[in-house]
Order: C-alpha cells, then sequence, then structure tokens
C-alpha cells in the first residue's frame, strides 16, 4: 500500500500542536524527528546512553511527517493544514517560517522504521520505559512501564513526559486517586498505577489515545487499576456533579492528585476545572509548558487558588507543581 506523506519543517515549540493537527486531520500515523546534535542537553544523571543518530536538523527545529491513506484529498489536508498552523501565531506560538513537502512512499518505510530507535531508556532512579517489542531484564526495584505507542503518540521519553514521571515518583505515596489529563499513550497513567496510586482515571478527547491507552494499561496488566474515558476534565465534573459517574470514573472525587502533560494554551482553558476535582491538599502536576509560557501558567494556576511549590525544567520545557491549599 502506498501513502501520501506530508513533511512539516518547523520548530520543536510547534511539535505538540502541529501534530495535533496532522492527527485531527486523518493521519495514519505521525512522526517526529528533533535537533540530534551533539549541543542538546541531556539527561545522563542515571547513566543514560544516547544511541539515537546524529541528524542535520538544526538545534530548536523539528522535522514532522504525517501519513495518509491512497484516495485521501491530499489538498484539501494541505490547505487546511497551512491554515491551522498560520493560526498558532494568534497563542504566541512560534512555528519558525515551516516549510511543507508533500510525496508518495510504500508503508515500508515509515510503519515500523522507527521502531528501531525506541529501545528501553531508564528515566528515573524506578522507573524505566521498555518498548513492548524489545526483551530487557529489569534491576532490583525497577518499575517496568511496557509500552507500544503506535504512530501516533510519542515514546514517553520527550522532556515534558520524563519530567512528569520523574515529578510523579515524588508526589505518589501510595493509595491516591489519580487523574491524567490527555493521556495519549497512557504512559502517565500507567506509572502512576505502578507507583502505588490507587486508581488512575486516564482522560483524552481522542478516541485513538482512548484506544492506545487502554491497550497498554491492558499490556501492563492495569485494566482494574486504570480507566480510559473519552472525555474532559469538565465533562467529568457535570458527570459526577448529575450523580451519574457512579463507578464509571473509578475514582471518587475529589482526588488527590492530578497531572496533565499538554500545551500552556491548553492547560490554561481548565485550570479551574482541575482545582474544583482536586481535594484540598491535592496536588497538580503540570507539564507540556515551554520555559517563555512558564509565568502564563503560573499566573493563571495563582488567579484560581493554586500555590506553585516547585518548577523543575529541561531542555527548555518546564513541570510545575502546584498545591490546593
Amino acid at each position: 500500500m502506498r501513502w501520501h506523506e506530508i513533511t512539516v519543517n518547523t520548530t520543536e515549540e510547534a511539535i505538540e500542536m502541529i501534530t495535533n493537527f496532522i492527527h485531527e486531520l486523518g493521519a495514519g500515523g505521525v512522526s517526529i524527528e528533533e535537533s540530534g546534535t551533539l549541543n542538546k542537553q541531556r539527561d545522563t544523571s542515571l547513566g543514560q546512553w544516547y544511541e539515537l543518530p546524529l541528524n542535520d536538523i538544526p538545534e530548536g527545529r523539528a522535522v514532522i511527517k504525517g501519513y495518509f491513506s491512497e484516495g485521501t484529498d491530499m489538498d484539501a489536508i494541505m490547505d487546511s493544514l497551512q491554515r491551522s498552523v498560520e493560526q498558532l501565531a494568534e497563542f504566541d506560538i512560534d512555528t519558525g517560517s515551516p516549510t511543507y513537502e508533500l510525496k508518495e512512499v510504500d508503508d515500508e518505510d515509515w510503519a515500523t522504521a522507527w521502531k528501531q530507535y525506541f529501545k528501553p531508556l531508564r528515566i528515573s532512579e524506578r522507573l524505566t520505559i521498555k518498548p513492548t517489542w524489545e526483551e530487557y531484564t529489569p534491576g532490583p526495584e525497577e518499575i517496568i512501564l511496557e509500552l507500544d505507542p503506535g504512530m501516533a503518540f510519542g515514546t514517553g521519553t520527550h522532556a515534558t513526559t520524563s519530567l512528569c514521571l520523574k515529578t510523579l515518583e515524588k508526589v505518589i505515596q501510595g493509595g491516591e486517586d489519580v487523574i491524567d489529563v490527555g493521556t495519549g499513550s497512557g504512559v502517565l497513567a500507567i506509572a502512576a498505577a505502578k507507583l502505588g496510586a490507587k486508581h488512575v482515571l486516564a482522560l483524552d478527547l481522542d478516541p485513538v489515545a482512548v484506544s492506545s491507552a487502554s491497550e497498554n494499561s491492558r499490556l501492563n496488566g492495569l485494566e482494574s487499576q486504570i480507566t480510559v474515558k473519552l472525555s474532559d476534565l469538565l465533562g467529568v465534573l457535570r458527570e459526577s456533579a448529575a450523580g451519574d459517574a457512579g463507578s464509571a470514573l473509578g475514582v471518587k472525587l475529589p482526588v488527590r492528585i492530578v497531572v496533565a502533560n499538554i500545551l500552556a494554551e491548553i492547560i490554561l482553558l481548565f485550570v479551574k476545572d482541575v482545582y474544583d476535582v482536586l481535594e484540598t491538599g491535592g496536588t497538580y502536576v503540570v507539564s507540556g509548558i515551554i520555559k517563555s509560557k512558564q509565568d502564563d501558567v503560573e499566573k493563571g494556576l495563582a488567579e484560581v487558588g493554586f500555590t506553585v511549590t516547585e518548577c523543575h525544567e529541561d531542555q527548555d520545557w518546564v513541570v510545575i507543581i502546584a498545591r490546593k491549599l
């Protein structure tokens, strides 16, 4: 089978939004390649070895590829994608004068080739992400997160996700109810459950994400501990207020911890919803925030009553830990 391949040369800052646009347009897969130069700061505190090949992508740039099946109206797809990318300027997202390329490829050229670069990776002192197709022998007390992200979602090794994973390892004490907003592949929900959370409600508005997270929960043997739901946080609050939630959510509102790894602009849309769904003393772990947007997010959190207690950075990305006091 042959596929239409769209290539967008843009900035790392715009990756999340452009990837989402391509997926919403019906792509059968999305791949992302960031700068592979040696100048990029990487976390080697736990002896991580980076085997990804170097590339000639300049620092701060990224190449995003989307794949569409034969018979797709690619003129309409390209027109819609370019309009959406242009509108990112309204959210102060720098797309870096993106360029576009369209060609046809065979499915063997993309469907599985990326897997050779996804190897087991130690994220923190206890957490290791392992692709399902790789053999790996864990060490004592090492927690393995089995993951098959598919082509539409990340491998969990992006700076924003690793920041969230390291933070969850610190804040989860055991026995908490947790909500993961924008779960994607479900890696954060899986980590929370394996770190000792009583139950995790994983939410996403994308049906493909819901399917991916559900499958990854099953691969980790956590179907009874993780509830994956097609919803946003406001939908969950309405369901609970109407008394219709019952056991469908798996968690009891308000919860102890909420984690969200989403772009800053989206985070600011539901800050109040997070505040409402957290119990007093509860913790909000929020990432997906480019350094330039950190002040905006902290201000938004403060406006609804959150107190920011910690911030950590990795490769110009930030994770914020906030408390509802």
